[in-house]
């Protein structure tokens, strides 16, 4: 079976980036989690979905006959149903705020289902009306005209630490952003469902007063 073929809503309600995070451990990678310093707007929201990447470099001016956002735009505009803006700017950084309130409601329109930054955000109230799904390095009001262009997209980039490619599986919650490599999701996906069934037998055991190191010995999951 291909990520593909994955109910992505039934997975975001099952799933958590911690035992993404352990079962990408067991597969040998261990750099998928990006570093803590990206964070939710808003805490209570889940976010899966396909990758769809853009590069920025720091700029210091804009040229009278250019369009800055011209990268940007065609990215935002060729955005598929659950696909995820991921947006590499060497952050952490202040200068690069390449999202906002009006970039999230065009990719709400789209089918998009959210936005993974080490850059910047702003609009912050808007965007948190809206509910979408927005994972950020930083908040400030700088527009990125001057300061950051995207120069490519769909292609491989970094971000807060982690390598990303365009159709890459893109999971956010409370606990941080991981990635899964998209030759592997099928795999990773089902080996995570098969340790949230086994976390959840050793919850209830816990509950029902079973010492730790028992729970462990019987499972193999802590």
């Amino acid at each position: 079976m291909s990520a593909a073929q994955f109910d992505l809503e039934a997975l975001k309600k099952v799933l958590y980036s911690a035992v993404l995070s352990d079962v990408l451990d067991d597969f040998g990678l261990t750099h998928q989690a990006m570093l803590p310093f990206v964070r939710p707007l808003d805490d209570s929201l889940t976010m899966i979905g396909y990758a769809r990447t853009g590069l920025f470099m720091n700029t210091y001016s804009v040229r009278e006959d250019e369009n800055p956002y011209e990268v940007e735009i065609a990215l935002i505009d060729d955005l598929k149903p659950n696909d995820i803006a991921v947006l590499g700017c060497d952050g952490p950084t202040t200068r690069i705020a390449p999202w906002g309130e009006l970039l999230t409601t065009a990719s709400r329109k789209r089918g998009a289902v959210g936005c993974v930054t080490d850059g910047l955000v702003r609009d912050v109230r808007h965007i948190r009306n809206l509910e979408f799904p927005v994972f950020h390095g930083g908040i400030g009001p700088l527009d990125s005209r001057g300061r950051g262009k995207m120069m490519a997209r769909d292609l491989p980039i970094e971000c807060a630490g982690v390598t990303v490619a365009s159709g890459d599986l893109v999971f956010g919650d409370v606990d941080g952003v991981v990635v899964v490599p998209q030759k592997i999701a099928a795999d990773v996906i089902q080996a995570a469902l098969k340790k949230v069934t086994s976390e959840n037998k050793t919850r209830e055991e816990l509950e029902n007063g079973l010492l730790l190191g028992e729970v462990y010995a019987k499972y193999g999951v802590l």
